[in-house]
């Protein structure tokens, strides 16, 4: 048996020593080198956002993604995003400082209600609007210079390009381009995010569900996964007259019970906002999905009729304005599905002004050009009265037109129409967040670790949003929650060393 003196053991042990602290010394060192994790839950605007804001910053980003594309709902946004005192709006001399108050009066009485400081998040919506639309046009790369305008606004402010690409997908392609650059972004679809970690009351990082397993993820979490409007059951709960409207969004639950599980507040859960023109296909009538009937095309100059043929309510008009003339029209019942039937006309200017999305409708067989002569009496009547209006206020308030070129009594000129009718589209209510876009506690505290952006979240719209506000939510807190999340994972870090 081989026996060592005690000199040698003690070599032995100040040799094992030194090799332990070089080891320990390169995994610090390594550690130090690598930059620290941002998870991002949801991968639309405000997801998207968040994330490239966050690898901008130094962070690593893991991106969670339930579905099996990336996009969510954003990618489908067709009207554009708002922007006040942004340079396209300049150089088409368009002085716009009644952003805030437009959004005040839209939010409607609840923008009084508490358990949120709505004034600190509507004045960060506005204020930070033309940089939000300069920081996707300059820095992304998205075509943003037509400038229109959309119900409920004092002046055209909705920004979008020109070409043939809608406003949804050419932000979310151009994001989603950026971040395939990015060595330190990580994006995993099919990933069902189930619980936040937590550690001395800090949101630590999450665990999430795909077809391989259960997995878990360490770093702060910023939210980003969307709203209710699709959810049968938080519908069922927060607005039951609501039952059997058709609705623009996937069939999905919402996340909001993840995150009240650590006690975040929930306000305006009942404000949901049902859009007042989605599109009835005639080969599918009583479908539930439904192609949203972009504002922008009322924007442009169309007009909606009911069911004897003439106009009702003015246009352009605030959405729940417009919903609520809709539903006081007779209705009719598609099966599981309640819808009214309106029409949709636009004539030649309008629909020039925008022939992409009237292309593509028509291609999908929502709208349909027509002589105005072969439609009934009351529409051409209606359709004379409203172009002879054209440059004053009309009988129901419209001031605006767009780019309505329609001369009355040339009843040979082509329209097109299309039916219509409301559906669910939106939710105002989420949970809680500050001006930093840090999750709030029922008892109004944040919570360590955690960040949310997007329709997940409630406060900022109130009773009624705005068209064209919700990607501008998106961009404006998905970008504050990517910053924090990002000094936060610095933070973390630097501490575990």
């Amino acid at each position: 048996m081989l026996r060592l003196r005690p000199r040698t053991l003690l070599l032995a042990g100040l040799l094992l020593a030194l090799m332990l602290y070089s080891v320990r010394r390169s995994f610090s060192t390594a550690m130090t080198n690598a930059p620290p994790t941002v998870i991002v839950v949801g991968s639309g605007l405000a997801g998207l956002s968040a994330a490239y804001t966050a690898v901008r910053a130094g962070a690593r980003v893991h991106l969670l993604e339930r579905a099996g594309k990336a996009g969510g709902n954003s990618i489908k946004a067709s009207s554009g995003i708002n922007g006040a005192g942004t340079r396209f709006q300049l150089a088409k001399g368009i002085d716009d400082t009644s952003f805030y108050a437009d959004t005040v009066r839209s939010a409607g009485k609840r923008f009084t209600a508490p358990g949120v400081n709505r004034d600190a998040l509507v004045s960060k919506l506005t204020s930070e609007s033309s940089a939000a639309v300069t920081w996707l046009a300059d820095e992304i790369g998205v075509d943003l210079a037509v400038v229109a305008p959309l119900g409920g606004h004092s002046v055209p402010r909705t920004h979008r390009g020109g070409g043939k690409i809608p406003p949804g997908f050419a932000i979310i392609k151009g994001l989603l381009d950026k971040l395939d650059t990015e060595a330190a972004f990580t994006l995993t679809k099919g990933a069902d995010v189930t619980g936040l970690k937590t550690h001395n009351g800090v949101v630590t990082g999450v665990t999430y569900a795909t077809d391989n397993g259960t997995h878990s993820l360490t770093g702060p979490v910023v939210f980003a996964s969307g709203g209710f409007a699709g959810d049968a059951s938080l519908l069922a709960e927060y607005r039951p007259d609501l039952a059997g409207l058709p609705s623009t969004n996937d069939v999905r639950p919402g996340a909001h019970s993840v995150l009240t599980t650590l006690g975040a507040r929930l306000v305006d859960m009942d404000s949901v906002q049902v859009h007042p023109t989605g599109f009835v296909d005639p080969a599918d009538p009583g479908a539930r999905m439904k192609f949203l009937a972009a504002e922008m095309l009322r924007g442009e100059g169309g007009i909606l009729l009911d069911q004897d043929g003439k106009r009702f309510v003015n246009e352009l008009d605030t959405r729940a304005a417009v919903t609520k003339a809709i539903f006081e029209l007779p209705s009719r019942d598609f099966g599981t599905t309640r819808q009214w039937g309106v029409t949709l006309l636009l004539d030649a200017g309008s629909a020039k002004a925008a022939e992409h999305h009237v292309s593509f409708y028509e291609w999908k067989g929502l709208l349909k050009k027509v002589k105005l002569r072969d439609l009934s009496p009351s529409v051409i009547s209606a359709v004379d009265a409203y172009s002879a209006s054209r440059g004053s206020p009309d009988m129901f308030g419209r001031r605006t037109y767009g780019n309505w070129r329609h001369t009355p009594g040339d009843h040979d000129a082509e329209v097109y129409v299309g039916d219509l009718t409301p559906v669910t589209h939106f939710t105002m209510g989420g949970v809680a967040i500050d001006a930093d876009a840090r999750v709030l506690t029922t008892k109004g505290d944040a919570v360590p670790g955690l960040w949310a952006a997007g329709e997940i979240t409630g406060g900022v719209h109130g009773d009624n949003r705005l068209g064209g506000s919700s990607l501008l939510e998106c961009v404006v807190f998905g970008r504050t929650a990517g910053a924090e999340a990002a000094k936060a994972a610095v933070v973390a870090g630097s501490a575990s060393l």
